[in-house]
């Protein structure tokens, strides 16, 4: 089945064109990595998925179903609004800084969406979010502080907020981005994990050990545009486009 879908994405802030004519689809349970150069468009596509940007012309299909089809800035055509909720809420999506509410604990951050948006009980909201804090190895941490944890262990944390809404898709924007190198492990450790149980996952990253080692496929994007789509073996060994090129031989270690 076709999880994600999109269609002819143009998106610019004034002058700047931050995305050219996107057109990717994503199959169930693939693993997306998006990688390429700051400034190419990637958070803003990510962002454009879940609605968090409003493109400016293009489809986006979830689940084989409509979203949302803009031209000229202007809505054509838009799924209703139940069905617009329910497929914004397939999505997770996991930020480069971590956005959890410093007052709250560890699990009413997590437990508090489930209960005011699925409308689920306070019991069962507790009993699914210290799962997942087991599955994230943070069992141990439900009641702290966001202040008293490292920001891998707050990163893991947000895996879990994202992951107690059983969303279908989860959306990765940089997650490792914002740590302390000894920290990034544990958060790729989680997303391993997540991939090997068949999440469907778009990942924007710098991390090329992780792309090379979990992506089915691997996005290049430059410049607002897509300029390569392939497997990992074939992106980082041999790229066909001189901009990939250029890009690896700047990350990668010679």
């Amino acid at each position: 089945m076709v999880m994600v879908q999109t269609e002819s994405l143009f998106k610019s802030f004034g002058a700047l064109h931050v995305l050219q004519d996107i057109n990717v689809t994503v199959q169930q349970g693939e693993v997306i990595c998006i990688i390429g150069p700051s400034g190419a468009g990637k958070s803003t596509f990510l962002r454009s998925l879940n609605q968090l940007e409003t493109i400016d012309s293009g489809k986006i299909l979830i689940e084989e179903q409509l979203l949302l089809h803009r031209e000229s800035n202007a809505t054509v055509e838009r799924a209703s609004k139940e069905d617009y909720k329910r497929l914004l809420l397939q999505m997770g999506m996991v930020f480069q800084s971590f956005n959890l509410f410093l007052h709250k604990t560890v699990l009413q951050n997590i437990t508090l969406a489930p209960i005011q948006v699925k409308k689920i009980s306070k019991e069962q909201a507790e009993e699914t979010a210290r799962n997942l804090l087991d599955k994230v190895g943070l069992a141990e941490k439900a009641d702290e502080y966001p202040s008293r944890l490292s920001g891998g262990q707050q990163q893991r944390v947000a895996i879990a907020r994202a992951l107690s809404m059983e969303p279908k898709i989860m959306l990765f924007d940089e997650p490792t981005s914002a740590l302390d190198p000894e920290l990034v492990g544990g958060v790729l450790a989680v997303m391993k994990q997540l991939a090997s149980e068949g999440m469907t996952m778009l990942v924007v990253s710098h991390e090329m050990g992780f792309a090379r080692e979990v992506a089915d496929r691997v996005l290049f994007m430059a410049d607002g545009i897509v300029a390569e789509d392939g497997p990992p073996e074939e992106i980082f060994t041999n790229p066909q486009n001189p901009r990939t090129r250029q890009f690896l031989n700047s990350v990668l270690p010679q």
